[in-house]
């Protein structure tokens, strides 16, 4: 072979090497992005549990216009997305904490009497 082709194959390499690790690398951005809506969209539903809690009558096994006696149901605290956890529930609000099962981090979602999520925050961020 020529020097030429050499070159050629060589330049064909590393470009090909380049292009392999910018699609890893675009990859695993979008793979914490995904995990993140995912458990976003897990908060809110754990939302709208606790706020259908809220508002049911103690008689009915709710809690009466109140937060406070609330708990995560059993089947709803882990799933392939998260584990989720409450801190600082009082009778208007209540904190769900949501820790990424895939090492991302973690979103914190505060439940306010109306039963709207407000002030999202957390650190979820690439391994």
């Amino acid at each position: 072979m020529g020097q030429q082709q050499l070159l050629l194959i060589i330049l064909g390499v590393i470009i090909v090497g380049i292009a392999i690790a910018v699609g890893i690398a675009m990859f695993s951005s979008g793979s914490v992005q995904a995990n993140k809506d995912a458990i976003i969209n897990d908060v809110n539903n754990l939302a709208a549990n606790a706020y259908q809690w809220r508002i049911r009558p103690t008689s009915m096994g709710g809690g009466g216009g109140v937060y406070t006696g609330y708990s995560i149901p059993l089947k709803l605290v882990t799933n392939e997305n998260a584990s989720y956890a409450l801190d600082a529930v009082s009778a208007s609000s209540m904190t769900f904490i949501g820790t990424s099962v895939q090492g991302y981090g973690t979103v914190i979602a505060v439940l306010d009497s109306t039963g709207k999520l407000g002030s999202f925050s957390g650190t979820l961020y690439t391994q």
